[in-house]
């Protein structure tokens, strides 16, 4: 009865820390935290600031941290306005690659009320490329190859 009670604990437990994984396994959580724990509801306000972790909270599996009790309350209310997309990674590496790139939390654009962050190291800044080879075109392929990704 014991070994019965173990083994279905243990069944279970390795369930809850597979199914967490694959949630955070679609977020760039570099650091932790989504965004590199910058406060994405301060991006909507053109600010790129981090977030303290005395205001964190979690969204579909990932972490988020605030600069404020207000940005916070904001993201609280409606996640999923805030969150960036796909999961956070380069969304020019998404478009072009399908692959999943880290980010400069630092470089970031609000598209269509969505937020968007980019690679920018060793002197490519792709949202310079993002803008200069249209970004209306590059979403749409973003948004199929993103798809493919998270469907894996």
């Amino acid at each position: 009865m014991k070994k019965n009670i173990l083994n279905t604990i243990t069944s279970i437990t390795i369930f809850l820390f597979l199914v967490g994984c694959s949630q955070a396994g679609n977020h760039n959580l570099k650091g932790g935290y989504a965004a590199e724990g910058y406060d994405v509801v301060a991006y909507f306000n053109k600010i790129a600031v981090k977030g303290n972790v005395k205001f964190a909270t979690t969204h579909k599996g990932a972490g988020y941290k605030f600069s404020s009790l207000e940005n916070l309350e904001k993201f609280k209310k409606a996640p999923d306005k805030y969150a960036p997309q796909y999961g956070g990674w380069c969304a020019y590496a998404v478009a072009l690659k399908s692959k999943k790139v880290g980010i400069d939390p630092k470089t970031y654009e609000i598209r269509d009320g969505k937020l968007y962050l980019f690679y920018n190291s060793w002197g490519t800044d792709t949202l310079k490329l993002w803008l200069k080879e249209k970004p209306a075109k590059l979403k749409i392929a973003a948004d199929k190859n993103w798809a493919k990704i998270t469907r894996n």
